[in-house]
């Protein structure tokens, strides 16, 4: 697991979530509370239907809560919507592009919208088609590719306004070897620049190496949070993050 940084908690609060609750069927996300600070790498994880990417669709606005409050960098996200959605990329674990376009021509189009300088967002694109190895396809159309070189396009194009806060949803899944190394080096880079990524996994060894803390879900809230050592704590063991995971929701289950 990465370095915490130990300024992290001076640092400004990037994401704050007090009692959000969304019910479907059944409650999804029962009186959530969440805070995520600056420059810091944050996994989400939890068991199939414990909450998470409900949560995450809420605070990206495309749900809208029941109750509660969602506070993106200083910004309330339920009363200023643009002005937080400007700070914010999404990307999902079904990427949404545009397939007649190519890799450039989308990421062009995307900073468009964004009212990005021409100049900027085209050196914006060509460094993120780089690091995602995906030059060699940039003037290809979209339509071709495969789920894993979709999903790169999808995550390029959500990060080249430079967003503040990247939130992705299971973004390794369906991902070769070579791909998510990718994508961990584009995510560990923004990071150091001082940019928040929270990402939801099922991919357990990925939280725990990646993560600088580690939220734990079950039944729409959240029932440990910390470091590997802190959880460790908490469980009275030691071993691997699926061991102290298995620990934590199966006593929330009992």
């Amino acid at each position: 697991m990465p370095l915490v940084r130990s300024l992290m908690r001076l640092s400004t609060i990037a994401l704050a979530l007090r009692g959000l609750r969304k019910t479907f069927d059944r409650p999804a996300v029962d009186g959530l509370d969440l805070t995520v600070y600056g420059g810091e790498f944050y996994a989400l994880v939890g068991p199939n239907g414990a909450g998470k990417t409900t949560t995450l669709r809420m605070v990206t606005g495309l749900l809208r809560p029941d109750a509660g409050s969602i506070v993106l960098d200083g910004i309330d996200a339920l009363a200023d919507p643009i002005a937080a959605k400007q700070v914010t990329a999404w990307v999902s674990d079904e990427s949404m592009i545009y397939d007649k376009l190519t890799p450039f021509e989308y990421l062009e189009f995307v900073g468009g919208l964004w009212r990005m300088d021409p100049r900027l967002a085209e050196a914006q694109a060509r460094e993120l088609l780089d690091i995602l190895g995906l030059m060699p396809h940039a003037h290809e159309r979209c339509e071709g590719f495969s789920k894993g070189m979709r999903q790169k396009v999808a995550l390029a194009g959500a990060l080249v306004h430079e967003p503040k806060l990247i939130i992705l949803d299971e973004p390794l899944t369906g991902l070769d070897a070579a791909s998510a190394r990718q994508v961990k080096t584009v995510l560990h880079k923004r990071v150091r620049a001082g940019n928040t990524v929270i990402m939801t996994t099922h991919i357990l060894d990925v939280a725990e190496r990646m993560a600088d803390r580690i939220g734990i879900i079950a039944r729409g809230r959240l029932i440990a949070e910390g470091t590997l050592k802190e959880l460790h704590r908490q469980t009275g063991q030691s071993g691997t993050l699926e061991d102290t995971f298995l620990t934590l929701v199966a006593t929330e289950a009992a």
